[in-house]
C-alpha cells in the first residue's frame, strides 16, 4: 500500500523524470495500483523538465516530487535514494507502466541467499507499432533464453535494491552523464561488493519503446559511446556479459572489415564494387538473420534486420567516437 500514515517505510519507488509529462502519469497511475502490503513510498526526481510533468505529478497527492536541475538520470536516482526512508529502493522510468504485482514480486525475490538487487524484466506499452514490437521481442528473447536467474547486470527500468548495498558502492556513477551504461556499472559494483542479484521474470513493466528508427539509431549510439567508458572501468567485461550473444560479437568486427572494404572498393574504377559489395551483402544477410532469429517473424525479421544493418554499420564510428573523448 501507498504510505499515507505514519507506518514505516519499506519500499521507496524513485523514478526520474526529464519531460515525461507523455507517460509519467500512467507510470504513477500503476504505482497507485499496486498490491504490495508492505508501506512503500513513490519519489519522483525531475531533472530539469520544461513541459508539464510538475503539473501532472502534483496532482498525485501521495508522490514526494523533488526537482533538480538537469543532470542526467544516474544524478536524478542518486538525488532520490538519498530522500528515502525505504530499506529497499526500488527504481523505474517515467516511460514504464509497473504490473500491479511488481512492488510485491521484487521484495520476495530477497527471500534468496545474499542477494542485495532483484530485478525484473520488460512488457510493451505500445505493441501498435512495428519497431517498437519488433525491439521488445529482440529484448524478451534475450531476457528468455540469455538472462540466468542470477545475471551480472540489470537495466536501471527495473529493479529493486537493498539501500545498504547501494550506498555501499556509491550508488550511480554521475560521470555517465546520459541514460547509458551506469546501470551496468552499479551492477558490476554490487557484484564486486559480494552481493548476487536475482532476476525476477515475473516482475514486469510494460515499456515504451521507440517507434520511431531516428530516435532508435540515436540510442544505440548513444549506447555504444558510453560503452566505451564501461570498458574503461571495468575492463574485465569486455568479453560480455550475461546480455551478450552472437550478434553483438561479430557485429563491430563485421562492421569494420565492410568500412574498409568500401574505402579499398572506392579505389577502384567500379567504385563500391568487389570486395566492398560483397561485404555489404554478407552484413546485411548477418543482420536479417540476426532479427529473424530473434522475433521468429518473417515480415518483422526483414524489418528489423534492416534496421539492425543501418545501425550496425556505424557502430564502428560510435565506438571510436568514445574512444576519442573516455581515452584520448
Amino acid at each position: 500500500m501507498l504510505s499515507v500514515s505514519n507506518l514505516p517505510i519499506c519500499v521507496s519507488v524513485i523514478v526520474p523524470a526529464y519531460n515525461a509529462s507523455a507517460t509519467i502519469g500512467q507510470t504513477l497511475e500503476a504505482l497507485s495500483r499496486q498490491t504490495c502490503f508492505q508501506p512503500f513510498e513513490v519519489i519522483v526526481v525531475d531533472d530539469g523538465s520544461s513541459d508539464k510533468t510538475a503539473d501532472i505529478v502534483g496532482s498525485f497527492a501521495a508522490v514526494r516530487y523533488v526537482r533538480q536541475d538537469n543532470a542526467g538520470p544516474a544524478s536524478a536516482r542518486n538525488h532520490g535514494a538519498r530522500l528515502a526512508q525505504g530499506e529497499f529502493l526500488a527504481f523505474t522510468d517515467s516511460d514504464c507502466i509497473p504490473h500491479e504485482d511488481w512492488i510485491s514480486l521484487l521484495v520476495k525475490g530477497f527471500g534468496q541467499q545474499q542477494v542485495g538487487v532483484v530485478a525484473g524484466s520488460y512488457g510493451i506499452a505500445n505493441p501498435q507499432s512495428l519497431l517498437a514490437r519488433s525491439i521488445y521481442k529482440e529484448i524478451l528473447w534475450r531476457h528468455t533464453h540469455l538472462m540466468q536467474d542470477y545475471p551480472n547486470s540489470f537495466g536501471s527500468y527495473n529493479f529493486c535494491v537493498k539501500k545498504e548495498a547501494f550506498d555501499a558502492v556509491g550508488g550511480f556513477n554521475t560521470d555517465y552523464r546520459n541514460a547509458s551504461g551506469e546501470d551496468n556499472d552499479l551492477s558490476y559494483k554490487i557484484l564486486k561488493s559480494g552481493c548476487r542479484i536475482y532476476f525476477e521474470r515475473k516482475a514486469l513493466v510494460d515499456h515504451y519503446h521507440p517507434t520511431s528508427v531516428t530516435k532508435y539509431l540515436k540510442e544505440q549510439f548513444r549506447h555504444g559511446f558510453w560503452r566505451v567508458k564501461m570498458y574503461q572501468d571495468h575492463p574485465d567485461m569486455m568479453r560480455g556479459d550475461g546480455y551478450t550473444y552472437w550478434k553483438d560479437i561479430f557485429e563491430m568486427p563485421l562492421a569494420g572489415c565492410l568500412l574498409l572494404g568500401m574505402v579499398v572498393s572506392a579505389m577502384r574504377p567500379l567504385g563500391l564494387g568487389g570486395t566492398g559489395l560483397y561485404i555489404l551483402i554478407f552484413f546485411l544477410l548477418f543482420e536479417i538473420v540476426s532479427a529473424f532469429f530473434v522475433t521468429q517473424s518473417f515480415f518483422e525479421g526483414i524489418f528489423l534486420g534492416f534496421v539492425f544493418f543501418i545501425s550496425g554499420r556505424y557502430s564502428p564510428v560510435r565506438f571510436l567516437d568514445g574512444n576519442f573523448v573516455f581515452i584520448t
